[in-house]
Protein backbone atom coordinates (compact mmCIF):
# COMPACT_ATOMS: atom_id res chain seq x y z
CA UNK A 1 0.00 0.00 0.00
CA UNK A 2 1.61 3.26 -0.58
CA UNK A 3 0.08 5.12 2.56
CA UNK A 4 2.93 6.25 4.73
CA UNK A 5 5.07 5.24 1.87
CA UNK A 6 8.31 7.65 1.47
CA UNK A 7 11.85 7.44 0.75
CA UNK A 8 12.92 7.20 4.24
CA UNK A 9 11.08 3.51 5.01
CA UNK A 10 13.49 0.59 4.96
CA UNK A 11 11.20 -2.44 3.36
CA UNK A 12 11.94 -3.61 0.46
CA UNK A 13 11.71 -5.96 -2.11
CA UNK A 14 14.72 -8.41 -2.57
CA UNK A 15 15.86 -9.97 -6.13
CA UNK A 16 14.93 -12.86 -5.11
CA UNK A 17 11.54 -11.92 -5.07
CA UNK A 18 11.90 -10.14 -8.34
CA UNK A 19 13.20 -12.88 -9.93
CA UNK A 20 9.80 -15.30 -9.31
CA UNK A 21 7.81 -12.09 -10.41
CA UNK A 22 9.64 -12.81 -13.74
CA UNK A 23 9.19 -16.54 -13.26
CA UNK A 24 5.71 -15.79 -13.01
CA UNK A 25 4.84 -13.15 -15.96
CA UNK A 26 6.66 -16.14 -17.95
CA UNK A 27 4.19 -18.68 -16.70
CA UNK A 28 1.26 -16.40 -16.86
CA UNK A 29 -0.57 -16.34 -20.51
CA UNK A 30 -2.87 -13.94 -20.06
CA UNK A 31 -0.97 -11.14 -18.31
CA UNK A 32 -0.76 -8.10 -20.27
CA UNK A 33 0.42 -5.75 -17.60
CA UNK A 34 2.47 -5.24 -15.03
CA UNK A 35 1.47 -2.49 -12.71
CA UNK A 36 4.23 -1.33 -10.17
CA UNK A 37 2.97 0.62 -6.80
CA UNK A 38 4.19 1.25 -3.56
CA UNK A 39 4.55 4.71 -2.97
CA UNK A 40 7.72 5.46 -4.89
CA UNK A 41 7.74 1.95 -6.30
CA UNK A 42 11.07 3.93 -8.39
CA UNK A 43 13.50 3.92 -5.33
CA UNK A 44 13.16 0.05 -4.76
CA UNK A 45 16.17 -1.70 -5.87
CA UNK A 46 14.46 -4.33 -8.43
CA UNK A 47 12.29 -1.89 -10.19
CA UNK A 48 14.61 -1.06 -12.91
CA UNK A 49 15.33 -4.83 -13.16
CA UNK A 50 11.63 -5.71 -12.96
CA UNK A 51 10.77 -2.85 -15.89
CA UNK A 52 13.27 -4.22 -18.47
CA UNK A 53 12.40 -7.72 -17.97
CA UNK A 54 8.56 -7.22 -18.16
CA UNK A 55 9.11 -4.67 -21.50
CA UNK A 56 11.79 -7.21 -22.89
CA UNK A 57 8.69 -9.73 -22.78
CA UNK A 58 6.35 -7.21 -24.79
CA UNK A 59 4.14 -6.68 -21.76
CA UNK A 60 3.10 -2.77 -20.81
CA UNK A 61 4.45 -1.93 -17.64
CA UNK A 62 2.16 1.01 -15.02
CA UNK A 63 4.53 3.28 -12.93
CA UNK A 64 2.32 4.46 -10.09
CA UNK A 65 4.36 7.70 -9.67
CA UNK A 66 4.51 10.30 -6.55
CA UNK A 67 6.06 12.44 -8.60
CA UNK A 68 8.62 13.51 -6.53
CA UNK A 69 10.76 11.00 -6.91
CA UNK A 70 12.02 12.60 -9.99
CA UNK A 71 14.05 14.54 -7.70
CA UNK A 72 15.36 12.23 -5.44
CA UNK A 73 19.12 11.50 -5.69
CA UNK A 74 20.26 9.17 -7.74
CA UNK A 75 17.15 9.73 -9.77
CA UNK A 76 18.29 12.15 -12.29
CA UNK A 77 18.16 9.88 -14.99
CA UNK A 78 14.83 8.07 -13.90
CA UNK A 79 12.74 9.93 -16.66
CA UNK A 80 14.67 8.70 -19.40
CA UNK A 81 14.85 5.74 -18.24
CA UNK A 82 10.74 5.41 -18.40
CA UNK A 83 10.79 7.02 -21.80
CA UNK A 84 13.25 3.74 -22.91
CA UNK A 85 11.07 1.95 -21.92
CA UNK A 86 7.33 3.67 -22.50
CA UNK A 87 6.38 2.82 -19.04
CA UNK A 88 2.96 4.35 -18.88
CA UNK A 89 3.06 6.80 -15.75
CA UNK A 90 0.12 7.02 -13.67
CA UNK A 91 0.54 9.83 -10.84
CA UNK A 92 -2.03 11.46 -8.46
CA UNK A 93 -2.25 14.70 -6.71
CA UNK A 94 -5.22 15.26 -3.45
CA UNK A 95 -6.05 18.87 -5.42
CA UNK A 96 -4.98 21.26 -7.67
CA UNK A 97 -3.96 24.03 -4.97
CA UNK A 98 -0.74 23.84 -3.73
CA UNK A 99 -2.08 24.68 0.01
CA UNK A 100 -4.20 21.69 0.13
CA UNK A 101 -1.23 18.95 -1.51
CA UNK A 102 1.26 20.22 0.79
CA UNK A 103 -1.29 20.04 3.62
CA UNK A 104 -1.89 16.49 2.59
CA UNK A 105 1.28 15.07 1.70
CA UNK A 106 4.03 17.73 2.86
CA UNK A 107 5.61 21.11 2.58
CA UNK A 108 6.74 21.56 -0.89
CA UNK A 109 5.18 18.74 -2.40
CA UNK A 110 3.24 20.44 -4.42
CA UNK A 111 6.26 22.01 -6.32
CA UNK A 112 8.43 19.50 -6.89
CA UNK A 113 5.26 17.36 -8.04
CA UNK A 114 4.67 20.31 -10.69
CA UNK A 115 8.38 19.97 -11.49
CA UNK A 116 7.82 16.29 -12.04
CA UNK A 117 5.13 16.79 -14.47
CA UNK A 118 7.19 19.33 -16.11
CA UNK A 119 10.03 16.89 -16.73
CA UNK A 120 8.01 14.42 -18.14
CA UNK A 121 5.74 16.23 -20.39
CA UNK A 122 9.34 17.82 -21.63
CA UNK A 123 10.41 14.04 -22.08
CA UNK A 124 7.50 13.75 -24.49
CA UNK A 125 4.79 12.50 -21.98
CA UNK A 126 1.40 13.52 -22.20
CA UNK A 127 2.00 14.87 -25.83
CA UNK A 128 0.05 13.13 -29.21
CA UNK A 129 2.36 10.34 -30.82
CA UNK A 130 5.23 9.78 -28.75
CA UNK A 131 3.49 6.66 -27.54
CA UNK A 132 4.64 8.09 -23.92
CA UNK A 133 1.21 7.76 -21.85
CA UNK A 134 0.87 10.04 -18.70
CA UNK A 135 -2.43 9.83 -16.93
CA UNK A 136 -3.24 11.93 -13.68
CA UNK A 137 -5.51 10.81 -11.19
CA UNK A 138 -7.26 13.33 -8.97
CA UNK A 139 -7.69 11.81 -5.44
CA UNK A 140 -8.84 14.31 -2.62
CA UNK A 141 -8.57 14.33 0.91
CA UNK A 142 -11.36 13.08 2.79
CA UNK A 143 -14.63 10.74 1.96
CA UNK A 144 -16.22 11.26 -1.81
CA UNK A 145 -18.05 9.51 -3.92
Amino acid sequence: CHVESSPKRMEMMDRTTAERCVQLMDNCDSLTTVDLTGGAPELNSQFRYLVEEATSRGLEVIDRCNLTVLEEPGQEDLVEFLVANKVRVVASLPCYTAENVDQQRGSGVFGRSIRGLQKLNAAGYGKPDTGLTLDLVYNPNGIFL
